[in-house]
C-alpha cells in the first residue's frame, strides 16, 4: 500500500540535502513563527495571494519554506523575525485563557490591554476559575518545549480543599489516581496550613493534562475551593499584584530555558 502522505519538500531557493533543525516549516507556520501573525492569519493571507517567497506569489499553505534563507513577503513588504519577548501574569479568577471567547466572556488578554499583545500567546493554560501564574510570548519554540511533558518543568500550585487531608490521602495524590479512564499523578503533594473544615495544600506537577488537579481531587471525593499557580520552574509569582503583568527579566528567561533543557 502506497504512502499517501505528502511528501517534505526541500526549502523554497535551497537545494536539496539536509536543513537544519528549526529553520524548514510550512509557509503559514513560517509567517507564525516569524511573530508577524497567527497560523489561521497566515493561512487566509496565503490564500488571498498576498504572500510571496523570494518574489514569487504562493498561494499554497503547505509550501515548504526556510525560514532563514528564504525572503519571505506580505504584500510586498519582507517579514523578518519579531524579537522575542517574554511577560507573566498574575491571572485573577474568572478570565477565561483565550484571545476572543465566543460566549463574550472576559479574557486574560484584557490584562493585556497596555501591551503590543498582537503576537503574544499565553504559554498554556489556567481554566476560568483558576489563578495565579501565566506565562505570554511570542517564542514558539521556548512556549513549546515549556509544555513539553518530556521536560518534566516543575509547575506549583497552592490549592484550598474541603477538608483536612490525612497522610493517606496525600499519599494517593502522589500514588496517582484515575478520572475518566486517565491515570493522573502530582510529583509533590504537601500540606500547607489547616483550618476549621479546609485546608491549604501544594501540588507539584510535571505533567500538564486538562484540569489535572481539580479532576485527582474529584476522584478522591475532596472539593477544590481554590487553585492558584504559584511557580513554574524556579520562577515565582512573587509580589505581582492580581491582574497586573510584567516582563521577565533575562536570568529568569534563562533559567526556564535551562529547566526545560533549552539551549
Amino acid at each position: 500500500m502506497k504512502d499517501k502522505r505528502r511528501p517534505q519538500k526541500p526549502a523554497a531557493g535551497q537545494p536539496k540535502g539536509k536543513v537544519a533543525e528549526g529553520q524548514r516549516a510550512t509557509l503559514a507556520r513560517a509567517l507564525s513563527k516569524l511573530g508577524f501573525c497567527s497560523r489561521t492569519q497566515a493561512e487566509a493571507l496565503i490564500a488571498e495571494g498576498r504572500v510571496s517567497v523570494n518574489g514569487r506569489k504562493v498561494t499554497d499553505r503547505e509550501s515548504w519554506v526556510d525560514i532563514v534563507a528564504d525572503r519571505i513577503a506580505v504584500d510586498g513588504k519582507a517579514v523578518v523575525a519579531e524579537a522575542h519577548v517574554y511577560y507573566m501574569l498574575n491571572k485573577p479568577r474568572g478570565l477565561v485563557t483565550t484571545r476572543h471567547d465566543p460566549q463574550g466572556r472576559a479574557t486574560v488578554f484584557d490584562c493585556l490591554k497596555a501591551l503590543d499583545h498582537a503576537h503574544l500567546s499565553p504559554v498554556g493554560r489556567l481554566d476560568k476559575a483558576s489563578e495565579g501564574l501565566l506565562l505570554f510570548t511570542n517564542d514558539t519554540r521556548f512556549a513549546q518545549t515549556l509544555l513539553d511533558p518530556q521536560t518534566h518543568v516543575a509547575k506549583t500550585y497552592h490549592v484550598q480543599i474541603d477538608r483536612l487531608p490525612d497522610a493517606a490521602f496525600i499519599a494517593a495524590m502522589e500514588a496517582g489516581v484515575t478520572h475518566d479512564g486517565e491515570f493522573l499523578k502530582a510529583a509533590r503533594v504537601t500540606a500547607l496550613r489547616e483550618g476549621d473544615r479546609n485546608a491549604w495544600i501544594e501540588v507539584v506537577l510535571e505533567e500538564g493534562k486538562n484540569r489535572q488537579i481539580r479532576r485527582m481531587l474529584e476522584a478522591l471525593g475532596a472539593e477544590c475551593l481554590r487553585l492558584v499557580r504559584v511557580a513554574i520552574g524556579d520562577l515565582t509569582l512573587g509580589e505581582l499584584e492580581k491582574g497586573a503583568v510584567r516582563p521577565l527579566t533575562d536570568a529568569e528567561v534563562a533559567s526556564l530555558r535551562a529547566s526545560s533543557g533549552q539551549i
